[in-house]
């Protein structure tokens, strides 16, 4: 389900104050998608680094991202990406969502 524009800019308001959580350099392996599994699982939205010069990989690595996860792309600047993704179970001391939802 696409974000509506409330919900895109609450995200990127809250991802601002967020640090990224993972960090690409060379591509995915099975020990970079457990890690953001585990992230999007406990902080529903976060922010990935993607050290990568060429744009078009950079985009495209972070569109395998977030189909393999099922995740929602929110914003890519440089080379952070902020990514959502609804948890099932959201653990209130650690979502981002809930933790910052009065910003």
């Amino acid at each position: 389900m696409p974000l509506s524009n409330k919900q895109i800019k609450q995200y990127r308001t809250i991802g601002h104050h967020l640090s990224p959580i993972v960090t690409i350099v060379s591509g995915l392996s099975d020990n970079i998608n457990s890690e953001i599994n585990r992230a999007l699982d406990d902080h529903e939205l976060i922010k990935v680094k993607v050290n990568i010069n060429d744009r078009e990989a950079k985009k495209a690595l972070v569109q395998q991202i977030c189909e393999e996860h099922q995740a929602e792309l929110v914003q890519l600047i440089g080379h952070v990406a902020l990514i959502y993704r609804t948890a099932a179970n959201a653990k209130p001391k650690l979502s981002n969502l809930v933790r910052y939802r009065d910003i």
